[in-house]
């Protein structure tokens, strides 16, 4: 007499281990965990961003790089430039406070921006924001594009 697995007990096997494969998925959910990745790289940049401001300020007796305003304004350069909206703080910070300039994962396939002088004509946008406070010379940078987080990615100093 030969000794063999039957049909049904391989059928039962294949099905509990497609079970166990489902509840693993469920549990670890990839798509989840790039998201929370992307919202702490954001977190770092605005951070990055935020202390390279202040490491200039500091150099520079108080004096904030110029386009920071007590208007938020996008951390870019546009294509005609447009002073209103974009706060092109590149050329001051990267390379002295920055070796480049951060870029919200999902913007430019997240390329940090290291070369602030070249290309003709210079655009590039960080989807990050900065204001100045009116009353009490604090700096915020903002990352609004959150994928995790319920609300944006914020720090003031």
């Amino acid at each position: 007499m030969r000794k063999a697995f039957t049909l049904i007990e391989l059928l039962v096997v294949i099905g509990v281990l497609a079970v166990l494969l489902a509840i693993t998925l469920i549990a670890i959910n990839p798509a989840r965990q790039f998201s929370q990745s992307n919202d702490t790289k954001r977190s770092s940049d605005v951070n990055a961003i935020l202390n390279a401001v202040h490491q200039y300020a500091a150099d520079n007796k108080g004096t904030l790089p110029a386009g920071i305003t007590t208007t938020g304004k996008l951390i870019r350069l546009s294509n005609p430039a447009d002073p209103a909206t974009d706060a092109n703080i590149c050329a001051a910070l990267v390379p002295t406070y920055l070796a480049a300039l951060p870029v919200d994962p999902l913007t430019n396939n997240g390329t940090p921006i290291t070369d602030c002088t070249g290309g003709v004509p210079l655009t590039y946008t960080t989807n990050y924001t900065i204001v100045a406070s009116a009353t009490n010379n604090r700096i915020t940078v903002t990352a609004t594009a959150t994928e995790v987080a319920t609300t944006d990615i914020s720090v003031t100093r």
